[in-house]
């Protein structure tokens, strides 16, 4: 008798497979990640997921379901839901959506879902859910693992500006103390060795993460400050950088200008572009500018009269660890570092260039 009920069950269910689904996607569409979701990418896996159901009705098997399922479609059905922004209790909805589906078949062609039929159907459902679960959770670990380890790269490489200035300047120091007693010369010569240690340490870091293949995930905290003297500081602490002599740091930031952004993530995009610009000019001026756009924000830019950048290296500047093989201090991050920036205050980032002449990047910060 129990085994004539088993049957029959799994004949209505793949005889009402099609009914089933519709009524099925008709109530999973209530969902805010799926409502706009076309029927494939909806269905996903559930068509093989409910003939594994009748299949596993038919042979009345008591097989585990992670036995049964190991190599079965529910892993990939967590992965699509991660990919279309799903959270996880949408995914675990999605099945207990499709048992009150069957439930409702069975009960109005008269057949009661209890006994053997009730456990079977549990066990491929919760199966499939433990399956997908795990999968989704997993890839989201992965992806906040690699957030985090790009993040240390993108602070690793923003280091090293300051750093570089810090070293200079101790170089500086050196050479114009004319006869420095033995503990200040002591200290530089400390100085000089712990900033040559921290260099290392950075670029190692650099190095550990050069795999790296996702967008960081940023977290702003906007505030309104006058931009000019955000970039005139920053233009002192570059100057050993630049040199003292060869090339002129400029700030025409006008003064009233007011921004709403991060400091710190803009100042580190002011920071990675002016670096840029000093490595590309040798001998010249590399001018900070900004304007207001009205209700739509602030441009800003960072120009120079330096060597330039080639037409092909253009549409790749902004690639992660895109570097130009005659420096070889470059790690490819710094330009992939502002993009990011400027893309997680929701602005744009631009560049234009001519080689010989010069190069401007401009980005934009759209207001709150």
């Amino acid at each position: 008798m129990a085994e004539k009920h088993l049957d029959k069950l799994a004949a209505l269910i793949k005889q009402e497979r099609s009914a089933l689904l519709s009524n099925w996607r008709q109530q999973v569409r209530q969902l805010p990640s799926a409502r706009h979701l076309d029927v494939p990418t909806l269905n996903d896996h559930l068509p093989g997921l409910i003939d594994e159901l009748v299949a596993a009705l038919r042979e009345k098997s008591d097989e585990s379901i992670p036995e049964a399922l190991s190599e079965s479609s529910p892993t990939a059905h967590g992965l699509q839901r991660l990919e279309n922004a799903f959270d996880i209790e949408e995914v675990v909805a999605e099945y207990n959506i499709l048992r009150g589906c069957i439930h409702d078949l069975a009960e109005s062609n008269d057949l009661r879902l209890q006994g053997e039929p009730f456990h079977i159907l549990n066990r491929v459902l919760d199966g499939a859910i433990g399956l997908a679960v795990q999968t989704y959770a997993t890839q989201q670990a992965l992806e906040v693992q690699q957030r985090r380890e790009e993040y240390l790269a993108f602070v690793a490489h923003d280091l090293r500006t300051p750093l570089n200035a810090i070293s200079l300047a101790t170089g500086v120091l050196r050479t114009t103390l004319a006869e420095p007693d033995p503990a200040a010369e002591q200290m530089l010569k400390s100085l000089h060795r712990n900033v040559r240690y921290l260099d290392g340490l950075i670029t190692k870091v650099i190095e550990d993460n050069s795999n790296l293949v996702t967008e960081t995930g940023v977290k702003l905290e906007r505030r309104s400050f006058d931009l000019w003297p955000l970039v005139q500081n920053l233009i002192q602490d570059l100057h050993p950088i630049a040199g003292t002599e060869s090339v002129r740091l400029i700030n025409q930031v006008p003064d009233e200008l007011v921004v709403c952004a991060d400091a710190s993530l803009l100042r580190r995009i002011f920071q990675n572009l002016i670096a840029n610009a000093i490595k590309y000019t040798p001998r010249g001026e590399i001018i900070i500018e900004a304007r207001e756009l009205g209700e739509e924000g602030v441009e800003c830019w960072v120009s120079d009269n330096g060597t330039g950048i080639s037409e092909d290296a253009l549409g790749k500047v902004f690639d992660k660890f895109e570097t130009d093989p005659e420096k070889e201090d470059g790690s490819g991050l710094g330009l992939a570092i502002v993009k990011t920036f400027v893309e997680a205050h929701g602005g744009t980032v631009t560049v234009n260039s001519e080689e010989g002449i010069g190069t401007t990047f401009r980005f934009t910060l759209p207001r709150r």
